[in-house]
């Protein structure tokens, strides 16, 4: 359908993947149209695990979508040159993939081709979903006809494989098979031709993941066969459930591995209390249960999270300028967390405040809850630490939980922490916040004793959280 090039914006002094439909089907209306979805679908999401579009338009009468430039590898690639994954450093991977159409399926949008090849993995080792060229939304019926099948055969859920109607579960049912393949090293079905492999979906049990790999958890492998079930009744509902589920199994394969390995991108976000007791995964073709200590299981999350090896990284990205200093955490006081409610007067749960920097992924300080899921007439709340001095942040990590809001850092002198939000100069662009974040400070060689996290969205339940907050110079 297209050609992606390699280009270097001249303007911006950036590298850039420019994506042309091909010529010699730019002459389709229908072709023209799908390029122009997937550009204006994409365009859409703001997620740190989707590509980025930067630019559209047609010269000559030839579409063009400008994406950001990821130096690195496939996940597909990753795969074949290493074989089978670390089991840890695979439910990461699952987590981020799920996160990004998580994002997508909130614009109510499905992805309709997930699987290794449309996953990029940047230099830091973080997972981005790319090529929604078939995605196709759910307000309405788009260009795809009854029948017709879209998709990749090895990763096709059974409905596509029928031409029925897909919904975000075919999406759930493709990371199923994607995540078999990074703790097996090889897809469940294979055949002479697509066809029969897409048949292989709609009436073959899937292989046991466990007899692949006998290491992987009975928790992993449940979540394996519930996320690929032929009928959608037995699979997963909600992306949000099969995230869930992902997020205590890795606690669960961390316990169990005593450490992690490889570039396992973990941006979990902060894990609910029940995962750190005994649980069970409840789906009936496998019963079973799984006790896990919950300080044990604390303690390795938590390093899990702080550290982030790479022992075999991808092709090399830009490198990292001479003599850069590592990041530092900067120490907090216990009261150094305050809310900020500038617009308000009851404040934003003043009380949970230090919750956001105990060092404790299950405790969160919250917003209000806003009706409607927005901030009415307010243009932002927030939290901001007191770094104790003067100083220049060059990182600030959040875990969220409520996640999916979108926020912007500030900083503020020394002094009284400015009143208004006018008083604050901004240090960072407009992120968005799902699960967690590792945001960029510049603070143009200024130094600032407060940084705010200026929270100006909200995600659909109408309540933004920060379990933990860490700020790095």
């Amino acid at each position: 359908m297209s050609t992606v090039y390699r280009a270097f914006d001249e303007t911006l002094e950036r590298w850039v993947a420019i994506k042309i439909l091909q010529r010699d089907i730019a002459v389709d209306d229908d072709q023209i149209e799908r390029f122009r979805r997937e550009a204006r679908a994409v365009a859409r999401l703001n997620h740190p695990h989707v590509v980025t579009v930067i630019d559209a338009g047609e010269d000559d009468n030839y579409p063009y979508i400008v994406f950001e430039y990821i130096a690195g590898e496939t996940l597909k690639e990753r795969i074949r040159r290493l074989g089978r994954l670390p089991v840890t450093e695979s439910i990461a991977y699952a987590i981020e993939i799920g996160r990004a159409l998580q994002a997508a399926h909130m614009e109510q949008l499905v992805h309709r081709d997930v699987k290794p090849q449309n996953v990029l993995i940047d230099a830091d080792g973080r997972a981005k979903v790319t090529d929604f060229g078939i995605a196709r939304s759910l307000e309405g019926e788009g260009l795809t006809l009854a029948g017709r099948v879209l998709g990749t055969t090895d990763y096709v859920s059974p409905e596509q494989a029928l031409g029925q109607r897909v919904t975000p579960q075919a999406d759930i049912y493709s990371l199923g098979i994607v995540l078999y393949e990074m703790l097996t090293g090889e897809v469940p079905f294979r055949a002479d031709a697509p066809v029969a492999v897409a048949m292989k979906h709609v009436r073959e049990p899937m292989p046991d993941v466990q007899m692949a790999r006998p290491e992987v958890s009975a928790a992993t492998a449940a979540i394996v066969e519930r996320a690929t079930a032929k009928e959608t009744r037995n699979r997963y509902r909600t992306i949000e459930q099969m995230l869930g589920d992902l997020e205590r199994a890795l606690a669960i394969e961390a316990s169990r591995a005593g450490q992690t390995t490889g570039e396992a991108t973990t941006v979990l976000r902060a894990l609910p209390g029940e995962a750190w007791v005994p649980w069970r995964l409840r789906f009936p073709r496998r019963a079973f249960a799984v006790t896990v200590l919950a300080a044990a299981a604390v303690a390795v999350v938590v390093v899990f999270l702080a550290t982030r090896t790479h022992e075999s990284k991808p092709p090399a990205g830009p490198a990292q300028p001479a003599g850069a200093r590592p990041l530092q955490a900067v120490p907090l006081a216990p009261a150094a967390a305050h809310d900020y409610d500038p617009f308000g007067t009851g404040g934003e749960h003043p009380g949970d405040v230090g919750k956001a920097i105990d060092h404790n992924a299950v405790t969160a300080w919250t917003t209000e809850r806003y009706n409607g899921g927005t901030l009415g007439t307010k243009p932002g709340v927030g939290l901001y630490v007191d770094g104790g001095g003067d100083l220049a942040a060059r990182r600030l990590d959040l875990i969220a939980n409520p996640s999916g809001w979108q926020a912007t850092i500030y900083g503020a002198p020394n002094g009284p922490a400015p009143a208004s939000i006018d008083g604050w100069s901004k240090v960072s662009s407009r992120v968005d916040v799902s699960g967690s974040a590792k945001i960029p400070v510049d603070t143009q060689r200024k130094r600032y004793r407060y940084y705010l996290v200026w929270i100006t969205k909200l995600p659909p339940g109408g309540q933004a959280g920060i379990s933990e907050l860490t700020l790095n110079k």
